[in-house]
């Protein structure tokens, strides 16, 4: 059980799980649903509301300090369905003065037109999944839009009025070069976001191209990127505070440091997934939900009195030290050595005394007030992770 008493910042995670076509990569929940097909937009909205309804008295007094609406591809629903989404959360939950809010889009010429109206909904931040700039690039993906399709989408969304714009970025494409890699930075850049999510690309199991893996780059092209990578996007004024996201001053995504620090968060939607504390006996129990994946159970929830929880498990002192581990080291700064303790109920000093093998290996930055990865330690973090739940 963690120690602290008082009640950890609360965030809302919003899971829409219909995509036109399921990319080679993803192992989110996402469904394919072609582009003429119709969404059930008014039954989900119906839904959504109801699974918060159903969770609010699991927050207590606390306000929102952010929104993020992912998928999926959210942008697949209409500018009126999160107006009046939006004003339902309103209506149930305390709103933080200046909520950050967050909605997933791709850069399809399916969706574009639609930001003006996202913005008028109260969407104050968005996050374009380009992946790349490079068509060859972005059939290998299995994506479905190019990347004029990317620099059209930029401009058309800061015409519609938004002035915090993060893109996502990958690398370690099939066949990439350092050179393709460092093309598709600077294209990214010359676009002026405010944040950038550049991260590798991994194959992840119950995917196709887990099953039929592409030819990606050697192990030593992949060093070379990241570290020319890095390179660029410090000189372009872009600071890394996570182990893929870079930010100009002030543009660090609210929500994604929310998990990071261990801060609560609800989850509706099909598949969603929340971190919850509540008080106990001698501090914070911490449990994680998810709620029903498949879309059309989802739906079918809606009128079943067992509601939309799939599964619920609380996190056992034996799991905590790892879970927080897990959170807090990617991070840049780490944790405060005090914050470590605060968590996870486990002594500052016990702690230090376990990393010599770390610090040995050269995974933690030298630091008796804080716990932080190294450059090296961020490059190997599961195996920095190993050494901590050893403690």
């Amino acid at each position: 059980m963690s120690t602290p008493s008082e009640l950890p910042s609360l965030a809302l995670y919003v899971h829409v799980p219909w995509c036109v076509r399921k990319c080679p990569y993803c192992d989110f929940n996402s469904h394919g649903v072609g582009r003429q097909s119709t969404l059930p937009e008014q039954d989900y909205l119906r839904a959504l509301v109801a699974d918060l309804e159903a969770d609010i008295a699991l927050v207590g007094e606390r306000s929102l300090t952010s929104i993020f609406i992912g998928g999926g591809t959210p942008s697949l629903m209409s500018g009126d369905f999160y107006a009046r989404l939006l004003e339902a959360i309103a209506q149930r939950v305390p709103l933080a003065r200046g909520i950050e809010i967050t909605l997933e889009a791709n850069p399809g010429t399916l969706e574009r037109g639609r930001f003006a109206a996202y913005r008028e909904a109260g969407i104050n931040r968005l996050s374009l999944g380009v992946q790349s700039f490079q068509d060859d690039q972005l059939q290998a993906l299995g994506r479905i839009h190019s990347g004029d399709d990317a620099q059209r989408a930029v401009s058309e969304a800061r015409q519609a009025g938004f002035d915090n714009l993060n893109l996502d970025l990958m690398h370690g494409l099939p066949s990439q070069t350092p050179e393709l890699a460092l093309a598709d930075l600077d294209q990214a850049l010359a676009l002026a976001p405010e944040h950038l999510s550049w991260y590798q690309l991994t194959l992840e199991p119950n995917t196709e191209f887990h099953s039929h893996p592409p030819a990606l780059p050697e192990e030593e092209i992949l060093w070379d990127i990241q570290d020319l990578g890095h390179e660029r996007l410090e000189q372009a004024g872009f600071h890394r505070y996570e182990i893929s996201a870079y930010a100009r001053s002030e543009r660090r995504a609210r929500h994604n440091i929310n998990y990071w620090q261990f801060g609560d968060y609800l989850g509706i939607g099909a598949g969603a997934h929340g971190k919850l504390s509540q008080p106990g006996n001698d501090g914070l129990r911490i449990e994680r939900r998810w709620k029903t994946r498949q879309p059309e159970a989802y739906l079918r929830r809606l009128d079943d009195p067992r509601g939309f929880v799939a599964g619920a498990r609380e996190i056992n002192d034996d799991e905590l030290v790892l879970e927080f581990a897990m959170n807090a080291l990617r991070l840049v700064d780490g944790v405060a050595l005090s914050t470590w303790q605060q968590h996870t109920g486990q002594p500052a000093e016990r702690l230090a005394e376990c990393l010599q093998p770390a610090r040995d290996k050269g995974l933690i930055v030298e630091d008796p007030s804080r716990l932080q990865a190294s450059p090296r330690g961020l490059l190997f973090l599961n195996d920095l992770l190993t050494l901590i739940s050893e403690t």
